[in-house]
């Protein structure tokens, strides 16, 4: 079958980042565009969690969108909740209406008072300069944080906790020892989220039940395995924000940092990516997995929330969506 030049690229440039698992045989019942019950997996990665907007945006227009699970890491964490939360409350359209509200007000509110003025990549590298002489026990011991704020007002714990919504599953690291904790269905608050964006360069650690947490990013980002226990999805679509390729050689500070963080980052998912494989080669599941494409974006990284940027990778979110919708109904695969 010919493709459009732009969606043959696409397919070339993503069986180049990672091996595809082997095609699952369909699973009985299968039929229409998203028949089947899906589960998401959202990848966090601060400013670029937009990308994630993007393609939860498209598959929202769905009619009858089978979602029966969503897990996540910081920005996934986020995204996840408001996308639950709403959709509980007002259907798929209040989920929409909900993550364009969200975005607009991390834009506004999301970055140090100082960064406007300094312009958005000068603040970034302020940023970055500031976080490596001073701890954010020194910088801002009264731990403010204007996402506690935002998410306060746009996620509703209550229809988190409701056996109507999707089952959300977030993740956090245990600073005591590294591991992850995922917090659940009626465990999931408000410090439980601040706890999985805490970036601690910026933020200090949250405290819950005594323990302090930072960035589920290092240990899970995002859960998977968790997704797939007892009754698996008949699909599984990974929204990754890091590109595990990355081209040439890093040599100023800030590209240097930005890699490293891609590399931490990506380490978890790409290991529980991989012990998934044999299970959906096997037809338990299918996996799919949607990636930036950084080179097609303005520059930016994680830091970087001005309102450009985040039109971009939503609307590359979008289309990478709407890809894949489309494919999946052609296919069913």
């Amino acid at each position: 079958m010919n493709r459009p030049p732009r969606q043959a690229a696409w397919i070339d440039q993503l069986g180049r980042w990672i091996r595809p698992a082997a095609p699952a045989p369909r699973r009985a019942g299968f039929h229409g565009r998203l028949a089947g019950r899906l589960a998401l997996g959202l990848q966090g990665g601060g400013a670029l969690g937009a990308f994630t907007w993007g393609v939860l945006d498209r598959l929202l227009e769905e009619p009858d969108l089978p979602l029966s699970a969503v897990s996540g890491a910081s920005a996934g964490a986020v995204n996840g909740a408001v996308l639950v939360s709403h959709w509980v409350k007002a259907g798929p359209k209040g989920a929409r209406a909900a993550l364009d509200r969200l975005w607009h007000r991390l834009a506004e509110k999301g970055r140090p008072v100082w960064m406007p003025a300094l312009g958005q990549a000068a603040g970034a590298m302020a940023l970055d300069v500031t976080a490596r002489l001073f701890s954010p026990y020194q910088l801002n011991p009264l731990d403010l944080n204007p996402l506690r704020e935002i998410l306060a007002e746009e996620v509703d714990f209550a229809a988190l906790a409701s056996a109507r919504a999707p089952e959300l599953i977030i993740a956090a690291t245990r600073v005591s020892d590294g591991a992850a904790r995922l917090f659940r269905r009626g465990e999931i608050t408000l410090d439980a989220i601040l706890a999985s964006a805490c970036l601690p360069v910026i933020h200090q650690a949250v405290e819950i039940e005594g323990e302090g947490y930072w960035d589920g990013g290092y240990s899970s980002n995002p859960p998977l395995r968790a997704l797939v226990e007892g009754d698996p999805p008949d699909d599984l679509l990974v929204v990754q924000l890091n590109p595990v390729r990355y081209v040439g050689l890093p040599k100023s500070s800030r590209d240097i940092t930005q890699r490293v963080n891609q590399v931490v980052f990506n380490r978890p998912l790409m290991e529980e990516w991989a012990s998934l494989e044999p299970e959906a080669a096997a037809g338990r599941f299918r996996l799919h997995r949607l990636v930036i494409e950084p080179d097609k974006l303005p520059p930016g990284g994680a830091l970087d929330l001005d309102w450009n940027f985040l039109e971009a990778l939503r609307d590359q979110g979008r289309a990478q969506a709407a890809f894949w919708v489309e494919a999946r109904a052609l296919t069913g695969t």
